[in-house]
């Protein structure tokens, strides 16, 4: 048997890629711009087909793929094709008076090949846009779609090389296997979407490479409702972000504080949120969609268990059906409250106020989000201060997502690192320091040079401590002025 032969299928996806990115194909921003615009005309072409496998996967509406799949990722591609020159191009940076007259900048280069791990929930957004970063980057990219969503990755792996060069971006479909024989090989990043368990083990493997990682995890996110605040509103905008995608989302709200005094207000307002948005029987409602499968359903309905349904409870495990579900006489030791929900199950905890929903959100883990509803800006910006987590958005929901210039990501064990927008290129490059000088002015370095003086140290002192951005120098009499210090330093230290 040769040695191709023994090679695994992935072996060879990451070798091919590799030898493929070593050409210097992806370097030039023509090249890049031109694989972009072909992910572009992917997505719109082929929108029908993307629409119908996420139907199958999870039994989101064709409008509804659009709204929360790729609507964002038109965003995405478009705003890197537009900047793409200015994220790629040497950024000066400031200077010290010993470098006042060279070349200082940082150059974003491509890191080589990337991994990226999709995740199911939205199994095209969050596996798509670190693509579109990637790209822009100039990497070559192994892409790895959930096999959970098995209808999308599979349309992905047939459909995507007729766009995209099938060399440098190859898809790789498969399970845990397939994933593991991936993370044997050496990539020059990985960015994986998913839980914190399987964020671990991506971590592990890429440790043995010394290889960087993206890990967008999730985490409960809480939702503080202030009693300074416009309730119906709060509730119609929290009703919306914990149910969409059958509350199947990295960032919903997981779970509600509020004062015992308002709780059964803020139950009532939802029931009617809920039927608003899915009417009396969501189950027939085309936007409402599923639970990917039945053991995630049978996870999420164990995690009822020892609290009071105050809303919604009807369920259908043949069609992995969940209602829309309101969840009471919760405290922090419920089994709702021991993982992620990752379902359409909204728990209401009551706080004395925000001092205990403090505590209570900073006694957990990091979350991805913490949300909070309240009028009072003092009250908000003190939740700021004193909490952590991946973003903080006020009055309302997920809308954080949607803003490309905002970094995407958690903290601790909610993930690390960041995308969207200049993010992802940031992210997924070298940003490489360059310095540029020339042999000229010698007299300068004997500042440095041996024996070692009180005089020499104070030059140095002077030269290497004192800062200046050159951006800011309005006049040329002002760096005239500075040469002019220059060559008298040098004169001074060549007598």
């Amino acid at each position: 048997m040769d040695i191709v032969t023994q090679m695994s299928r992935e072996q060879l996806v990451v070798q091919l890629a590799r030898k493929s990115f070593r050409t210097g194909k992806t370097k030039p921003l023509e090249f890049r711009i031109h694989q972009l615009k072909s992910l572009l005309r992917f997505i719109s072409e082929r929108q029908g087909d993307i629409a119908d496998a996420v139907k199958r996967d999870l039994g989101k509406s064709e409008k509804g793929t659009e709204l929360f799949e790729t609507l964002g990722l038109e965003g995405e591609i478009e705003l890197a094709i537009d900047k793409l020159a200015e994220w790629a191009a040497p950024r000066p940076v400031e200077k010290n008076f010993l470098t006042i007259t060279d070349e200082v900048y940082v150059q974003p280069e491509p890191l080589g090949v990337v991994l990226i791990i999709g995740a199911w929930n939205y199994p095209w957004a969050v596996t798509l846009q670190p693509l579109v970063g990637a790209i822009a980057a100039g990497n070559a990219a192994v892409i790895k779609p959930s096999e959970v969503s098995s209808h999308s990755a599979q349309v992905m792996e047939e459909l995507l090389p007729k766009y995209l060069d099938k060399d440098l971006y190859p898809v790789v479909t498969g399970g845990v296997s397939e994933t593991q024989e991936l993370l044997k090989q050496r990539f020059d990043h990985v960015f994986y979407t998913g839980n914190s368990t399987v964020g671990r083990l991506v971590m592990e493997a890429a440790a043995r490479h010394l290889t960087p990682v993206t890990l967008e995890l999730g985490g409960k996110s809480p939702c503080y409702i202030d009693k300074n605040c416009d309730i119906n509103v709060a509730c119609r905008r929290i009703t919306w972000g914990k149910f969409v995608n059958c509350g199947q989302t990295c960032i919903a709200p997981d779970y509600i504080l509020c004062e015992p005094s308002m709780e059964s207000r803020v139950v009532e307002e939802i029931k009617k949120c809920i039927k608003e948005f899915y009417t009396e029987n969501p189950k027939t409602f085309e936007d409402y969609g599923r639970i990917i499968n039945q053991r995630h359903f049978k996870r999420v309905m164990a995690l009822m268990e020892g609290s009071t349904v105050a809303a919604g409870g009807d369920s259908d495990e043949s069609q992995c059906y969940i209602e829309p579900t309101v969840l009471k006489d919760v405290t922090g030791e419920s089994k709702v409250m021991k993982e992620e929900i990752f379902g359409p199950l909204l728990p209401i905890i009551t706080v004395s106020g925000v001092d205990e929903a403090i505590q209570f959100i900073n006694e957990r883990e990091k979350p991805l989000v913490v949300y909070i509803f309240s009028h009072d800006n003092k009250l908000i910006k003190r939740v700021i201060a004193e909490t952590s987590s991946g973003a903080l958005l006020a009055n309302d929901c997920l809308v954080h997502f949607t803003v490309s210039a905002l970094p995407f990501g958690g903290v601790g064990n909610s993930g690390m690192g960041c995308y969207h927008g200049r993010h992802s290129f940031d992210q997924l490059s070298h940003l490489r320091s360059c310095l540029i000088k020339q042999l000229k002015m010698e007299g300068v370095n004997t500042m440095r040079y041996p024996p070692h003086t009180a005089k020499k140290l104070g030059w140095a002192r002077f030269f290497l401590l004192k800062r200046v951005n050159t951006s800011r120098l309005r006049h040329l009499a002002m760096l005239a002025m500075l040469v002019g210090l220059a060559a008298f330093v040098i004169q001074r230290f060549l007598r």
